[in-house]
């Protein structure tokens, strides 16, 4: 499911029982780090893992989103394989084999 705001996200998130959110931090209407923060106090969603995907590269933002509750950071342009590695391990999925360079 996709959201265009924050708002939209948290609202898809409490009635759509996602596995994972991928968490833009700079949406609309309400950004991703209090959408997050919402997610995270709210005992129906607060067990959903959140991947922070953001823009904002510098020093510290990967500690703000942490501490917004995502329990992952990756920057844009996002590199697919660690965003899918990051993916696997967050839902507990098998690590692919030795060498296969494909997520």
């Amino acid at each position: 499911m996709l959201a265009a705001d924050g708002g939209q996200g948290l609202e898809a998130a409490r009635t759509g029982s996602p596995d994972l959110i991928l968490m833009d931090m700079s949406l609309p209407v309400l950004d991703g780090w209090e959408a997050t923060r919402q997610l995270k106090a709210d005992p129906a969603t607060r067990h959903v893992p959140v991947i922070a995907l953001t823009a904002h590269a510098m020093t510290g933002d990967r500690e703000k989103a942490i501490a917004a509750g995502c329990d992952e950071y990756e920057t844009k342009p996002v590199e697919f394989a660690r965003l899918f590695e990051k993916i696997r391990a967050l839902l507990g999925g098998p690590a692919p084999p030795a060498g296969d360079s494909h997520a």
